[in-house]
């Protein structure tokens, strides 16, 4: 005989005095697009008639909607110590940016692990420590464990994007293996010498019924582990040694397709090009010691087209008006073509700077509290807050 099970006293008095039950749904979509993503996260709890319109896809692509046209900094903090590990999120106003006016959000991780994150995509964003990783929405502070990585090797690449085909985020992840081979020298003398090569790709669908794949890689490359990859339109990209040269992966989420484009024959972006944040079209940069800052902007992926824009960038002692010894990293170009430069060394207050190459001007955006040497710190910009529930 199937158990009666007794409902909630206090679930169906909260149903019957829910307040928003009372208002016209359009009402209560536009008081909750007027709400900071973390306090809608909140109120699904609160309201049952609200739970229902903050869990539907329509509202969540409204809310993001709206989002994009104020896109916002993202700083990453995670602290350390003996005591507690804290991961920090920092969200900035990229129009009014300022040390008193941001939000912050926070959870616990486990002890020491901190988490390396990938570029947000869509308002999430995805970290990794060894094969551990996790998604989930910094706006919110809601964070989901994802299965370990399935592999017994430690050097991996992590990407993390949105199939917009199937309406999607995925993970695909790499890992190497060392190959053992041999070579011939002078004198005909053949020596062994170890071909390090990307070996396992694999790719997980974040949602309910989460699985790690396997998936095919035609063109045998080397990922770079140290480098980030980036998502655009429902495509991944990356950088690999292919054929012994440095050239641009790129992985389509909705078809599982490795596809591998060159990089122009320059010596300086072949040793240290790295893909930058450029909205709208795949940059990969190549900043040289003279302080000059090379731009390599894919113009057509098929043909292999790249158009190369230079850029002298003043040194930041004489942009910021003090002497300093602070080394600075180049992290990318806003939507508005200010270029973005951050220490590379965590100082307190943490600070970067957006340059304006056109009109010259600069702006330094410091955030209070965060910046001790036991920080780990990362800068994202161009961020879409999202109010969606994982």
């Amino acid at each position: 005989m199937m158990k009666r099970v007794k409902r909630s006293k206090k679930r169906d008095e909260r149903n019957v005095k829910d307040p928003f039950k009372k208002l016209p749904n359009d009402l209560n979509v536009e008081i909750l697009m007027k709400m900071p993503p973390r306090s809608i996260a909140r109120l699904r709890f609160a309201s049952k008639h609200l739970s229902s319109i903050i869990l539907d896809k329509e509202f969540t692509k409204l809310y993001m909607t709206r989002s994009s046209t104020q896109p916002r900094h993202l700083i990453s903090v995670h602290r350390g110590g003996s005591n507690m590990q804290m991961q920090g999120f920092h969200s900035l106003s990229q129009d009014h940016a300022s040390f008193s006016n941001h939000d912050k959000v926070s959870y616990k991780l486990d002890p020491y692990l901190p988490y390396e994150f990938t570029p947000p995509v869509r308002g999430l964003i995805c970290g990794r420590k060894g094969t551990k990783m996790i998604v989930g929405n910094p706006s919110t502070g809601q964070f989901v464990s994802l299965p370990k990585v399935k592999t017994r090797r430690q050097e991996i690449l992590s990407v993390f994007g949105y199939d917009p085909v199937n309406d999607v985020y995925k993970v695909l992840c790499m890992t190497v293996v060392t190959k053992r081979s041999n070579m011939s020298r002078g004198g005909g003398d053949v020596v062994p010498w170890e071909d390090i090569m990307s070996e396992e790709h694999q790719v997980i669908t974040v949602g309910a019924k989460q699985k790690w794949r396997m998936v095919e890689c035609k063109h045998p490359h080397r990922h770079y582990s140290g480098h980030q990859g980036i998502c655009r339109d429902g495509v991944m990209y990356y950088l690999a040694s292919y054929k012994q040269k440095r050239s641009l992966m790129s992985f389509d989420l909705s078809s599982d397709e490795f596809n591998v484009t060159k990089l122009p024959e320059d010596q300086m972006l072949q040793q240290y090009g790295s893909l930058t944040n450029h909205t709208g079209k795949i940059t990969i940069s190549s900043h040289a010691y003279n302080s000059n800052l090379d731009l390599w902007v894919l113009e057509d992926a098929n043909k292999e087209v790249w158009t190369k824009v230079a850029a002298v960038i003043p040194p930041v002692s004489d942009l910021l008006g003090w002497l300093h010894t602070i080394l600075f990293r180049f992290w990318g170009i806003l939507r508005t073509g200010e270029m973005i430069f951050a220490p590379l060394l965590s100082r307190n207050p943490f600070f970067f700077i957006c340059y304006d190459p056109k009109d010259k001007k600069v702006r330094e955006i410091a955030i209070n509290g965060i910046g001790d040497d036991s920080d780990t710190i990362q800068v994202f910009f161009d961020h879409v807050e999202s109010c969606m529930i994982l």
